[in-house]
């Protein structure tokens, strides 16, 4: 969508690729190039792993990446933008794609299996190059290393389990966010280094 502040209107921006409709765009991320990254995630599954993950560049080309994903969710680049993860929630797995210089990837590869009646959801990156992985159905957010090796695992500070997404932010870039969505609260833990993300500012 497109979204005007000064008058308020909304408009579509982006509706398929070429005659074919999106299934039901669902997270994106923009890189240091300003290509944007967004999963096509529909009602796809293990039954139907026909979701989608595109790219768009600058110049409006749209261009394919993945065509087979159980369920494409949360996305995440790496420190150096040489690879995205892609959160496959129904085949309760995260995926690495290389990318290529030309634009296109292969030899995309499972970076983490996981379990539960949900799978992955968002994804954030920190400066050491580890992976945070929201897991609405386990109430935690696992951490793993650039090598896919799990070093930690962030539990909810309450009741819910539903931790949906998260990202870095707050001082220093060092507070990772993480989202409930069934209870509807935000909860926070401090981290060690930075997220690979710069945080967000407020033009005033």
């Amino acid at each position: 969508m497109e979204a005007n502040p000064k008058d308020g209107t909304v408009k579509p921006w982006l509706t398929r690729k070429n005659l074919e409709r999106f299934k039901g765009p669902n997270d994106l991320i923009i890189d240091s190039r300003q290509n944007v990254y967004f999963t096509d995630q529909g009602q796809t599954g293990m039954t139907d792993p026909t979701g989608k993950v595109y790219r768009v560049s600058p110049d409006g080309r749209l261009d394919t990446l993945v065509d087979n994903g159980a369920s494409p969710n949360g996305l995440a680049l790496s420190v150096d933008e040489a690879f995205l993860y892609v959160a496959m929630t129904r085949a309760n797995q995260v995926w690495r794609l290389p990318l290529h210089a030309d634009g296109t990837t292969s030899k995309a590869g499972v970076f983490f299996q996981s379990f539960g009646n949900a799978g992955p959801d968002g994804l954030a990156v920190d400066e050491e190059g580890n992976v945070f992985v929201c897991h609405p159905s386990l109430g935690c957010v696992f951490v793993v290393d650039a090598q896919g090796l799990p070093r930690a695992r962030v539990v909810s500070g309450t009741d819910g389990v539903n931790l949906t997404n998260c990202c870095f932010g707050g001082p220093g870039n060092r507070t990772l966010y993480i989202t409930d969505s069934m209870e509807g609260n935000v909860q926070k833990v401090e981290w060690h280094c930075r997220g690979a993300t710069r945080a967000p500012s407020l033009k005033r």
